[in-house]
């Protein structure tokens, strides 16, 4: 069965960082493009970086470039989000899972992430 767990969330001060950690199992790890997703209160869940299969190549929302960056360990199963210059906005739970989910994908429990002075 298909699972993550995410991890390493917490309430930071703008300007400050994280970095979330993800474990994956149930599948091949390495044959699949992975991203993070986060959902704020009353929004979408939206995708906010992705990263290739071998992790060469990468991609970001546009309202983080610059200041997250992912990662993976294939031989770990594991992914990483590293976030700089934390904003209030970035407030949401976060989600690791493949870039476009079907409706059947399970998901993880999130990690919720709070930027606040």
């Amino acid at each position: 069965q298909v699972q993550f767990v995410e991890s390493g969330g917490g309430l930071v001060q703008p300007g400050g960082s994280l970095t979330l950690s993800c474990a994956a199992s149930g599948f091949t790890f390495s044959m699949y493009a992975m991203g993070w997703h986060r959902q704020a209160p009353g929004k979408e869940r939206e995708l906010v970086a992705m990263i290739s299969r071998d992790g060469t190549n990468t991609e970001f929302r546009d309202s983080v470039k610059g200041r997250f960056t992912i990662s993976r360990d294939n031989d770990k199963n594991r992914l990483l989000l590293q976030m700089n210059s934390l904003k209030p906005e970035d407030t949401a739970v976060y989600y690791c899972n493949v870039p476009v989910p079907s409706p059947s994908t399970n998901w993880g429990q999130g990690t919720q992430v709070t930027v606040s002075s």
